[in-house]
């Protein structure tokens, strides 16, 4: 179940798929930019680019913001350690796009999300955010159904005894909590809240909203 549905190493897994299909629709909104874009991608690792096959240094300059160092082997990528809602580092609009796939969600509290939400706003003329949708029935971190709807102390049980999705089991107790706390899907509606001047695009699967993608490219 898992290599069918969110192992990025299996070609046919749905996350692949809606992964590269949503990437083809960023490259679409990409054309709109004066070239080559300088890109900051909160929380993105220059493998991803290598296997989107987009990193031609004519078209993109990207810097990988992580809280650790990331290795690099292209002249337009380069890696700053830095934290997500607290870009301090940039000053406003430095940016021509912002790039975020899947973070948001690991900041442990909404007042997390509003300060990376409010961030990227700042530093970027554009951006690009995607996270999965909270309401689509199978968790994509832990490949479980409905598992965020569970109690947490279900939630810390289950991966204290099972190996689930992404995750080892846990025999750390501490460390199962931290991990189930780590992750605060976001709705659309949320993510609505977050970027108020965005566009939506949704992933659908069997008419299902998979994840979500807020985005604006308003500043070319």
């Amino acid at each position: 179940m898992y290599e069918s549905l969110v192992d990025y190493k299996n070609p046919n897994s749905l996350a692949l798929r809606s992964r590269k299909k949503r990437f083809d629709f960023f490259l679409t909104q990409v054309d709109k930019l004066k070239k080559p874009v300088r890109i900051l991608d909160v929380g993105g690792t220059q493998k991803f680019w290598d296997s989107m096959s987009f990193t031609d240094s004519n078209v993109i300059d990207v810097s990988l913001l992580n809280l650790s160092h990331q290795e690099t082997n292209y002249p337009n990528f380069r890696s700053v350690v830095g934290d997500a809602t607290d870009m301090k580092e940039f000053p406003d609009g430095h940016f021509d796009l912002v790039f975020s796939n899947s973070v948001i969600e690991h900041l442990f509290t909404w007042e997390n999300q509003v300060k990376m939400a409010s961030e990227i706003r700042r530093v970027g003329k554009n951006y690009f955010v995607q996270t999965p949708n909270y309401w689509f029935p199978i968790e994509p971190h832990f490949v479980f159904p409905l598992f965020q709807y569970l109690p947490k102390s279900l939630r810390v049980s289950l991966i204290s005894n099972f190996k689930l999705g992404h995750h080892p089991k846990y025999d750390d107790r501490n460390m199962a909590t931290q991990r189930v706390e780590e992750v605060k899907l976001l709705s659309i509606g949320q993510m609505r809240r977050l970027f108020p001047e965005s566009n939506i695009y949704l992933d659908k699967f069997y008419g299902l909203n998979k994840s979500i993608v807020a985005y604006n490219f308003s500043q070319p």
